[in-house]
């Protein structure tokens, strides 16, 4: 019996050592192609925090970062991406009118010819809404299948990712041929905020947009895109977020919301049901199918706590909730809660806390 055990324990002992040399040949192996989001001239945060993950794959990975776009921002874009972080080997620059706009159909196109002519192993996006456009249409003319929504990488093809609304973790091993597409939730990569020595800033490629024709781009237009002007931080990347659920019965009532943002220099969010009930743009919703956050400070007025609502919020540092109802689901997460009237406490609040200077 002793005996059995002990070949038991020296053949486990082989499988695992055998599973670690499989996982060092892959990690040293690894190169690996950021599909990255720029504005302003900046590469934005949710880019930054693929890079990350780029690095959680292996230290040793071999990096290329691209973006696409036309006119002077993406250039300045390059330039800036080029030192965003030591592992990045080149900026591949693709300039043209029709990636002025996320369209999936050009963007897939280019995807896959970068990815043929770079033969990479991996193939990373943030899972944003732009992330979420192209990333499966390009998996499909790649013949693979995309691993969504990763939150930590435990070897170069194990991922751990959200199911059940964020109520359990999977563990998924991609067995699939190369390139192993994946999106990233950003809020949980830390981005890169040490600087990058002159000496290691990557160069800067022009990617040959010769496969382009206008099959690649005719399915679908760019209309117009509407939003806010405001100077409040944007919602996926804010320290500080303020949101509002049904409780606060109207759009006139977000205006209060509104304030004790501008006080806090914090960024407005919404649940469904308030986003379904009209009072605010769907562009403010937190949840599975809205926006993803991950704030310092979370603060929750007159929201239930729904599931698809604490799937976007849950990894908030500290969280405070403020409902009349004591059996909110929204407290069982809460850090602190205030039980009372949302209306009081936004009144005592904005009477108290000093404008924003």
């Amino acid at each position: 019996m002793a005996a059995a055990l002990v070949a038991g324990a020296l053949r486990r002992g082989r499988a695992g050592g055998a599973r670690y040399v499989a996982a060092e040949t892959l990690r040293r192996l690894v190169s690996t192609l950021v599909v990255a989001e720029h504005e302003g001239g900046l590469v934005k945060p949710s880019s930054l925090s693929a890079l990350a993950a780029a690095e959680a794959i292996a230290k040793e990975n071999k990096v290329s970062l691209l973006l696409a776009g036309s006119g002077p921002t993406l250039h300045k874009a390059a330039e800036h991406a080029a030192s965003s972080h030591p592992l990045v080997n080149e900026v591949l620059v693709a300039d043209s009118d029709v990636f002025a706009h996320p369209l999936a159909e050009p963007w897939a196109e280019l995807l896959r010819s970068v990815q043929q002519k770079g033969g990479y192993s991996h193939v990373i996006a943030p899972s944003t809404s732009f992330g979420k456009n192209f990333l499966p249409r390009a998996a499909a003319l790649l013949d693979v299948s995309p691993v969504t929504d990763v939150t930590a990488i435990s070897e170069p093809r194990v991922f751990v990712r959200p199911i059940y609304a964020g109520n359990a973790l999977c563990t998924v091993r991609y067995t699939g041929e190369n390139p192993c597409m994946m999106s990233i939730r950003s809020t949980s990569f830390s981005p890169n905020t040490e600087p990058v020595s002159e000496t290691k800033v990557a160069p800067i490629t022009q990617v040959d947009l010769s496969f382009l024709s206008e099959a690649s781009s005719g399915k679908s237009s760019w209309i117009n895109l509407t939003s806010q002007e405001t100077e409040r931080p944007d919602l996926a990347n804010a320290r500080v977020v303020v949101t509002g659920g049904r409780g606060l019965k109207s759009a006139e009532n977000f205006k209060l919301l509104e304030q004790l943002a501008e006080k806090l220099g914090a960024a407005v969010g919404a649940t469904r049901a308030a986003v379904d009930a009209g009072y605010v743009p769907n562009e403010l919703q937190v949840g599975q199918t809205g926006k993803i956050v991950a704030p310092e400070l979370y603060i929750a007025f007159g929201v239930s706590g729904a599931i698809q609502h604490l799937a976007g919020m849950r990894d908030s540092k500290v969280i405070v909730a403020v409902n009349k109802d004591a059996d909110a689901p929204i407290f069982q997460v809460a850090d602190y809660g205030i039980v009372g009237d949302l209306f009081e406490v936004l009144g005592q609040l904005l009477e108290k806390i000093p404008d924003k200077k």
